[in-house]
């Protein structure tokens, strides 16, 4: 490449329009004479609907409309094909409800107050029925039924892994244990909400959403309103965060699009924040039984794990339990998985991707098993876990459960972290303290992760303006990743140009041809892939265009870092970009064959996922005599392959650490008996903020793949996957002197306590 600045640390571009308030969210776009709409939600968690009166709300002040199931008269949404048909979700509930918060009526008026009055006179009438709100209860023969057409809660019960004699064969010890991942909700900073507007120009609708993948937006509300997907235009502005909870397609916009199309008008909603704790897919929400079998010398021989995943109301998450057991074997030679997963209806809100989506429920698994094959051994975990690691070797591996891992150092990943962590001196201190009988029990937990980033293909295109500026369109969707600034890095560091002379276009399904959006880490190496390989088509170009015109041989063509392009060695033989893109306006200035412009488009496939990996460690002190818990330190050496912005892949870290942390120590979404929701606002529902946090060390090894031109992995989930059982390892690692084995997330006061202290815990409904 002609610079250096791919690879190197530079500020986002992004953040001078966030930093002033300059950024353009779903509710700050204005559009004249847009109504406000209020979504009528259930406040039973199951019922029967058998009548909506909005009499009286049409007729309040400033109301233009009340929509129900029966006026609007949507399809149904798409499910897995593995699930079938049958347990669709309705855009608006018509005849059954099945979880509170779901939409029944949308009020629309002049005014967010006007819509607000109005949609508290709307009536509906409840025939309330049996809820089925704990996953376990729900699986119980004689329980209360979500789609009783089908006769079971139980919507698809998976098996894989026989082995004539079993999965433990040869065990000399079996370790056994049930793991409960709480769910968890995912709380971007924006809540979600869209703005729907009739479109003359097609006769269609265009559509603000704050979206992970706009063009899959396109294609759901297209198909649910007939029209083709070049009547939809689908737009996602800056968006305040998604954390895999955005990648969703939510009812409530295509209701919003329907509305804006019927009435050739404008209409817009934002969630209140309990909304968006109730309405938005919620993550994790597994119980795992485990069984672990190892030889005396810490040899893991076989793991069977039967996992309980919850789906709330309706299954768009049915396929997170296939990633936990594609990653059931982590970082290690296991030769033996069997893995059973069932996924169960309740009377909830939908589960659904929440950053790692299945991964971080793997790792959690795998790594309080190996912590708990220490205890009962009597060996240290690192040891435990240096028997086991897949060696360097092996790579590309295949795991029994069907991971194909690319390339690998695991156990260079880990020494790292040990070494910045001071494993030995930690060690030292706890057993001062222990021998001291100090109230403040020191904890020091260990994780190594493995997780499969990478899907699909993606689009990318660059093309270089007479102005000498460039234009990059890119089918990734950013909520918060830093594309632009990585994207202008690849272009400038290919081209030679600077940063500030490359734009990039995104998330406008009318701008850019196609996209895949941005999830499952997959964006650099796909999406920034394909803006290379245009990068190195324009590159080509522009070289070939200057040789013919320097009568110059292609192959003594270079580009500069001063943003030119000639004869190497020779400053005075060359020209600008602006120059060779005017050229390459003119026919008779191409070589033959040649398109005219200077613009390249790619669709770049991934030649299989790829699999970063990590070590994490985690310090933490406990109150003896409060079970309080707080981090004191936490060190993640993280392994994305080639780095191309060091401040972007930290920045990823730093955000997934934390919400690691969060689910270790603090967060659950919990419902009674009846399904309402006890966590429903952000002072029953504890999400830490900075001042429960530590500053994260960071680090790294790297790996690159070879499946992709840029030798990158992907990093946006890693500090979530690997930052969760590394401080539930070391809580436990406090308390196992004392006779402690394991505690459940999140490891609250009052849980920590009550397992020091032999108290048994309340049982609540997850």
């Amino acid at each position: 490449m002609a610079g250096s600045i791919l690879g190197n640390a530079v500020l986002r571009i992004e953040d001078p329009r966030f930093l002033a308030g300059e950024a353009r969210y779903v509710e700050n776009i204005a559009l004249k004479g847009a109504q406000h709409a209020v979504i009528v939600r259930s406040f039973l968690a199951h019922a029967r609907v058998n009548g909506i009166d909005a009499t009286q709300a049409r007729t309040m002040p400033g109301v233009s409309g009340v929509w129900t199931a029966g006026e609007l008269e949507l399809p149904p949404m798409g499910v897995m094909e593995s699930v079938g048909a049958g347990f669709a979700r309705p855009v608006l509930a018509r005849a059954v409800v099945r979880f509170v918060g779901e939409a029944v009526a949308i009020v629309v008026a002049g005014t967010r107050a006007q819509a607000l009055d109005a949609a508290e006179a709307v009536i509906v009438d409840y025939d309330p029925l049996p809820v089925a709100a704990d996953p376990s209860a729900a699986m119980a023969s004689g329980a209360p039924l979500l789609f009783p057409e089908h006769g079971s809660n139980v919507l698809l019960d998976r098996r894989s892994g026989r082995y004539r004699g079993g999965a433990l064969e040869g065990a000399d010890v079996v370790v056994r244990a049930r793991f409960v991942n709480q769910r968890v909700a995912p709380i971007p900073m924006e809540a979600n909400g869209a703005l729907a507007a009739f479109d003359p120009e097609t006769g269609g609708v265009r559509l603000w959403v704050p979206s992970q993948a706009p063009f899959a937006v396109r294609a759901e509300v297209a198909e649910a309103l007939g029209l083709d997907e070049d009547r939809v235009h689908v737009i996602a502005p800056d968006v305040g965060g998604g954390f895999g909870a955005k990648g969703d397609t939510y009812p409530e916009w295509i209701a919003l699009a329907a509305i804006a199309l019927r009435t050739r008008g404008a209409v817009r909603y934002t969630e209140t924040r309990s909304e968006n704790l109730s309405a938005m897919v919620h993550g994790r929400a597994q119980i795992q039984d485990v069984e672990i079998g190892a030889r005396r010398d810490g040899t893991i021989v076989g793991l069977r794990a039967d996992v309980l995943a919850e789906m709330g109301a309706y299954p768009q998450g049915a396929y997170l339990p296939t990633l936990t057991r594609k990653m059931a074997a982590g970082v290690y030679r296991i030769p033996r998985i069997e893995f059973r997963s069932r996924c169960v209806l309740t009377n909830t809100t939908p589960v659904g991707a929440y950053r790692g989506a299945g991964r971080p429920e793997a790792a959690a698994l795998i790594e309080r098993a190996m912590d708990m094959v220490a205890d009962q051994l009597g060996l240290d975990p690192v040891e435990v876990r240096r028997r086991n690691l897949i060696p360097p070797d092996a790579f590309p591996h295949t795991t029994v459960t069907g991971g194909e891992y690319d390339t690998g150092a695991y156990e260079a990943a880990l020494d790292e972290a040990l070494r910045i962590a001071g494993y030995a001196e930690l060690h030292s201190e706890q057993a001062e303290r222990r021998a001291g009988g100090d109230r403040r029990l020191l904890g020091i937990g260990v994780s190594c992760y493995v997780e499969v980033t990478g899907f699909g293909s993606e689009f990318g295109s660059v093309e270089v303006h007479e102005d000498g500026s460039a234009t990059v369109l890119t089918g990734t969707s950013p909520h918060g990743q830093g594309h632009e600034t990585a994207w202008a890095q690849i272009v400038a560091g290919t081209l030679g140009l600077t940063m500030e002379r490359v734009r990039v276009v995104h998330s406008d399904t009318r701008l850019v041809p196609s996209g895949d959006g941005t999830m499952g880490s997959r964006s650099a190496q796909v999406g920034g892939s394909a803006v290379l390989r245009a990068s190195e088509g324009v590159l080509d170009k522009g070289r070939r265009i200057a040789a013919l015109a320097l009568e110059a041989a292609v192959e003594d063509v270079v580009a500069g870092e001063d943003g030119r392009v000639g004869v190497a060695g020779a400053p005075d033989r060359s020209f600008s970009w602006g120059e060779l893109a005017t050229m390459a306006s003119h026919a008779d200035a191409l070589p033959p064959g040649m398109q005219p412009g200077l613009r390249v488009a790619d669709q770049f496939s991934l030649g299989g996922n790829t699999y970063p990996f990590g070590a994490h460690v985690a310090v933490v002190e406990v109150d003896r005599e409060t079970g309080f818990v707080r981090l004191l330190r936490h060190v993640a050496v993280d392994d994305c392959g080639r780095i191309l912005n060091p401040i972007l892949v930290d920045g990823q870290i730093h955000g997934g650490v934390a919400q690691g942390v969060a689910q270790a120590l603090f967060e659950e979404v919990r419902f009674d008996e009846n399904g309402t929701p006890l966590t429903g606002s952000l002072l029953t529902y504890e999400m830490p903020s900075a001042a429960e946090l530590v500053s994260v060390e960071t680090a790294h090894t790297v790996t690159p793949t070879p499946l992709n031109p840029l030798g990158a992995k992907g990093v946006g989930e890693a500090g979530s996957i690997g930052s969760t059982p590394a401080v539930q390892n070391a809580v436990v690692d406090a308390l196992s002197h004392l006779g402690v084995r394991h505690v459940d997330m999140p490891l609250t006061p009052e849980r920590v306590w009550r397992a020091l202290s032999g108290v048994p815990e309340v049982q609540s409904l997850r």
